[in-house]
């Protein structure tokens, strides 16, 4: 079972940057990662074909800052918003389009990564950094364990 993992965000806007910066931690250890905007036209067609699919976002729950949320295809409905909706559909709406559209991949792992600074031109907070390493490091535990 091949796994394909997918990192969304915006490297401009702060928080949101933590999806890009886990796929960048992802190569420098050998695992290969997407990186896309996060709309949800463009992560049914990421995710086509694949029955194993890991996405990496930001999202705005409330929750202390740099906190990591997982959810899995299990979950009755992806429970935030994702920050990259701001142009759109996000992924919290492209799950749900995929479950109604009978197009939800066999295994589906999310990672969301709690953020506050949104803004353009601005960095990524220490928390969110700190939340980028325990993520990639989740994600090469679960691609070592699926290709043994």
């Amino acid at each position: 079972m091949s796994m394909r993992i997918i990192c969304c965000g915006n490297p401009e806007r702060g928080d949101d940057s933590a999806g890009a910066l886990v796929a960048a931690r992802l190569r420098e250890l050998g695992v290969e990662a997407e990186t896309r905007t996060g709309e949800a036209a463009e992560l049914l067609e990421a995710w086509r074909g694949a029955d194993h699919v890991v996405v990496v976002d930001a999202v705005e729950t409330g929750a202390p800052v740099g906190t990591v949320w997982r959810w899995d295809r299990r979950h009755a409905r992806f429970p935030v918003r994702s920050c990259t909706s701001t142009h759109g559909l996000g992924l919290a709406e492209a799950i749900t389009l995929a479950r109604v559209l009978g197009r939800l991949p066999e295994r589906l792992r999310v990672y969301g990564i709690e953020g506050r600074r949104f803004e353009p031109g601005t960095e990524a907070s220490p928390e969110v950094k700190l939340a980028v390493e325990d993520v990639a490091r989740q994600i090469v535990a679960v691609a070592v364990s699926s290709t043994s």
